[in-house]
């Protein structure tokens, strides 16, 4: 447990900010996290990432940071995802801790201090612990199926909350940064990479204008990622229905062999091709079960460390 108790104004501060379709809104969360940190007296950094919007976005993180010392903004070649925006952030950010929040004002800014107060106990990694969610119910039953793969996938401590609002020591985010992982989940790496986690209580307000990017399909896809990318449960799930089959297959060639002693079948081979069938077709499950562990392991092993481009960056 963490007994340490360090002083805020001794460190830098990075916030990192994915920017998805949000032209109406993104403005205001920057000004909004500039004014909270100034008026902290913090020394700070705010990475802007464009993840391919189709929008103005960039055109106003652009013209944010050509304003500010304080701002930097990156522009994706396209569309990767929140989790690859937030890794190019992290290689961006300089801060001693970086935290990184949504572009919609719904993680307000001022609630950053209580994060950043409850890592100056000591903890690597903080994360928001949403009073009550302003989502839709798919999302709050998205985020607990996320919840319970996170507690089997990652060892998530029980009692441990864990959210997209979160700060990070600049160890952990160095050890999130040098992960050779094609498929980054911030969230599970975080967790894997830190010694220290703890969770604070923050608010959590409603999207002031438009809605929200993250729609069903997208968390779908994320639970596929993490199952696929960090866990070998789906293949040994398949691997354990390949062994019920092959053992169901035997049982029937044995059924069939034994059948065939004591009763003439009307078809000439048909027991032979029966057993032959159910021996060789379960044998077949069981291999390709074990070949898929060895190639999944083997993709992990050789994924390529860059899995973005960036096409432009500003700052002043």
């Amino acid at each position: 447990m963490a007994t340490t108790s360090l002083r805020a104004s001794d460190f830098t501060y990075s916030v990192v900010i994915p920017v998805y379709n949000s032209q109406d809104v993104v403005g205001r969360t920057v000004d909004a996290v500039l004014e909270v940190f100034e008026s902290a007296g913090l020394r700070h950094q705010v990475v802007l990432v464009n993840d391919g919007s189709r929008d103005g976005s960039w055109d106003v993180i652009a013209a944010r940071a050509a304003q500010s010392p304080h701002v930097v903004a990156i522009d994706l070649l396209r569309n990767y995802g929140q989790h690859h925006a937030n890794v190019a952030g992290m290689r961006e950010a300089t801060g001693d801790y970086v935290i990184t929040l949504d572009d919609d004002l719904q993680n307000p800014p001022d609630q950053a201090l209580l994060l950043i107060e409850k890592a100056m106990e000591g903890h690597d990694v903080v994360f928001g612990r949403f009073e009550r969610k302003q989502a839709r119910g798919y999302r709050r039953l998205g985020s607990r199926a996320i919840s319970a793969i996170n507690h089997r996938v990652f060892d998530q401590p029980p009692g441990l909350a864990v959210s997209n609002f979160r700060i990070l020591r600049r160890d952990v985010v160095d050890r999130i940064c040098e992960s050779r992982t094609a498929h980054p989940y911030i969230t599970g790496q975080a967790l894997m990479s830190s010694r220290d986690p703890a969770d604070v209580l923050v608010r959590h307000d409603p999207r002031p204008v438009g809605t929200s990017n993250y729609g069903l399909r997208r968390i779908a896809s994320l639970v596929l990622t993490i199952l696929f990318s960090y866990s070998v449960f789906p293949l040994r799930a398949a691997a354990a229905v390949g062994f019920a089959v092959a053992g169901g297959s035997f049982v029937l060639g044995l059924f069939y062999l034994v059948r065939s002693l004591f009763v003439d079948s009307e078809v000439p081979g048909w027991t032979t091709i029966a057993v032959l069938l159910a021996v060789l077709n379960g044998f077949v499950i069981m291999l390709l079960s074990m070949v898929g562990e060895y190639v999944v392991r083997t993709l992990n092993a050789v994924s390529v460390v860059r899995t973005y481009h960036v096409a432009r960056r500003v700052s002043s």
